[in-house]
């Protein structure tokens, strides 16, 4: 490290000493592991690259980059996309056709395959899986993707660790320094009285909130599964070494960390141990942390919580925590509507994300690598008659096809029948009717099918925030179900949409003729109109509109002089609407053709960008 690059760091650091100080004594009362912190941050900011350290100048000096509309992002599993990393370079030039600058690799940090978890359980953070590469395979992929003008996201799993890590082996085998780590306890008096407070997150595949381990005498914390030992933040060793973690993936070329399950990282007994204040604590510090060593690189945070508990992880605009949260209530609220037909709940969801304040930018999706679960207001969906079990069972009925007129093609996953409760699986375009128009080969059920893809992919990319793909959307892919011929898969329904990309559909990304190509050229359009339109930015004002009609929802965005009015309609009717507030001359921004908003046609499961410049 050169003088200069020294002054930044301590200048850097100075910036932020006082208070990261605080929070931590506050938490840990420990000076010496304090220092330990502080001289570990000036070793990894040592440690980044040339390359790295030109980028984080480059992002401090414009540190909203990640706010503007040019930003479009995809997530995919490397062995899935591309077989490995080196595979995912080479395949570069394919993602620089899709329109997509932001690559999620879903987690690819060494495991044991058996007990992974889709690679939530990490063995080791600083190895890559065997099969997909190695460290050096990742950095020169960072690289690649730099050059491209592309950046890089991984998860960072926080709240626990595989039993096969090393530290859950020594703690296995007795060492106190390593048990304390996690949450050890030789009699079941205090998991019990954790058991009181604490919900279960699979109730039906992993019940309870501990494990028994016979071969040591001991339960321990496993919130998940089994083989997923949560981590004792309490200990503050368990923060310095997870954040030298965290930085250490970061110095490997990372623009972007989603940092896994954060509200559970925190545990006090007599509580549901979520969302306490011990963990905005910790995520504030690893803002702060990241700002000291690697400036250029941004936090996503995993809450898949209704509004009110995800909101709080933004942080204040003083003090700001997460860069980016997912905006999972829109998500399963448009699958809802999809079902129902009925735009009143997601138009009031949109009310409320579209009332925050703009420095909060949301990633938005309509599919993600894992199922769909239910978090929807049920109270107010009471109000409109529906119940919630009952409502959940129509719902999950709709996706396998059963009910409500339906062409979706999906699965249950955890499917509770006790409770009556499930979650869902399958690919957008199985969802949308592709899968069911291609069995029966049904060319007009097949076109409509393909505009609700479409619409349904415009009005995600309308929303505020960062719009995410799903690996194989972009080519129409459905549903896999060979998945069930795998016997460490078949009980795992969400590999029904995490199957292997279709590349024999990648050759017909052109050919207007095929559904793949239709989608892919589709996205395209839609893409570019978000990149080159100022509306679109995370800035212009957002609102959506009463159109009298409740199978159909209508956004509006205004920015920099230019208006976007976007109409969806939810429903197989075509429909004739009128928004009488906005009147003169539209263009339709996908055709050119020009429209007023009177008594205008509506294809059935279409939709409309309408542009008009301001005087």
């Amino acid at each position: 490290m050169n003088k200069q690059e020294e002054l930044q760091f301590q200048t850097r650091l100075a910036r932020h000493i006082e208070e990261l100080r605080w929070l931590y004594m506050e938490l840990y009362d420990n000076e010496s592991m304090f220092a330990e912190l502080i001289e570990k941050l000036h070793d990894f900011a040592k440690e980044r690259s040339v390359s790295l350290k030109e980028r984080d100048l480059m992002r401090e000096a414009d540190p909203e980059w990640y706010k503007s509309n040019d930003l479009i992002g995809m997530m995919l599993y490397i062995d899935n996309f591309a077989g490995d990393l080196k595979g995912v370079q080479d395949k570069l030039p394919y993602i620089l056709q899709t329109g997509v600058n932001l690559l999620h690799l879903m987690p690819f940090l060494d495991t044991v395959l058996e007990r992974s978890d889709g690679g939530y359980a990490v063995a080791d953070f600083r190895k890559v899986r065997a099969d997909l590469g190695t460290m050096e395979d990742l950095e020169r992929l960072s690289d690649a993707c730099h050059q491209k003008g592309i950046n890089l996201c991984m998860d960072f799993v926080m709240n626990h660790t595989s039993q096969d890590h090393v530290w859950a082996k020594k703690a296995r085998m007795g060492e106190g320094e390593y048990m304390s780590r996690y949450f050890f306890y030789a009699d079941s008096s205090i998991p019990e009285e954790y058991e009181k407070t604490v919900p279960q997150v699979f109730p039906t595949t992993a019940p309870g909130n501990f494990t028994w381990l016979p071969d040591c005498g001991h339960h321990v914390m496993t919130t998940f599964y089994p083989y997923q030992w949560d981590l004792n933040y309490q200990n503050p060793r368990v923060f310095n070494e997870m954040m030298y973690n965290y930085l250490y993936l970061a110095n490997k070329g990372m623009d972007m960390i989603r940092i896994d399950a954060v509200p559970y990282i925190w545990k006090e007994l007599g509580t549901d141990c979520r969302n306490l204040p011990q963990v905005h604590t910790i995520v504030r510090m690893m803002r702060m942390i990241g700002e000291i060593v690697c400036p250029s690189v941004i936090l996503l945070g995993e809450v898949v919580m209704e509004p009110m508990k995800v909101v709080p992880y933004f942080g204040t605009i003083e003090k700001p925590e997460c860069h980016l949260l997912y905006n999972v209530t829109t998500m399963c609220t448009t699958w809802h509507t999809v079902a129902t037909r009925d735009t009143r709940l997601l138009r009031r969801q949109l009310d409320i994300v579209n009332r925050l304040p703009k420095e909060y930018v949301f990633l938005n999706y309509l599919r993600c690598h894992d199922d769909i679960g239910w978090g929807l207001d049920y109270e107010t969906l009471k109000t409109w008659g529906m119940s919630e079990i009952s409502h959940k069972k129509y719902l999950n009925d709709y996706f396998l096809g059963l009910t409500g007129d339906s062409n979706s093609r999906g699965e249950l996953y955890n499917d509770d029948p006790t409770s009556g409760d499930a979650r869902f699986c399958g690919t957008t375009a199985s969802l949308c009717g592709i899968e069911k128009a291609g069995f029966e080969q049904d060319s007009a059920a097949m076109e409509r099918a393909i505009r609700f893809d479409l619409t349904l992919h415009a009005m995600m990319f309308l929303q505020t925030g960062i719009p995410l793909l799903y690996s194989g959307d972009e080519l129409a892919q459905v549903n896999d179900y060979s998945y069930k011929e795998d016997p460490k898969k078949a009980a795992d329904s969400r590999y029904l949409h995490r199957g292997k990309l279709r590349w024999d559909l990648a050759e017909h990304i052109r050919d207007l003729d095929t559904p793949e190509g239709m989608v892919f050229c589709g996205l395209n359009a839609l893409s570019a109109l978000r990149t080159a339109n100022p509306a679109f930015t995370t800035k212009a004002d957002v609102w959506t509109l009463d159109t009298g009609d409740d199978g159909v929802l209508t956004i509006g965005r205004y920015a920099s002089g230019q208006k976007i009015i976007g109409i969806f309609n939810f429903t197989e009717w075509e429909k004739t609407i009128t928004l009488p507030y906005d009147r003169g001359e539209f263009m339709d921004m996908m055709t050119g053709e020009k429209y007023t908003l009177q008594d205008l046609h509506l294809p059935a499961y279409g939709f409309y960008y309408m542009g008009q410049m301001q005087g």
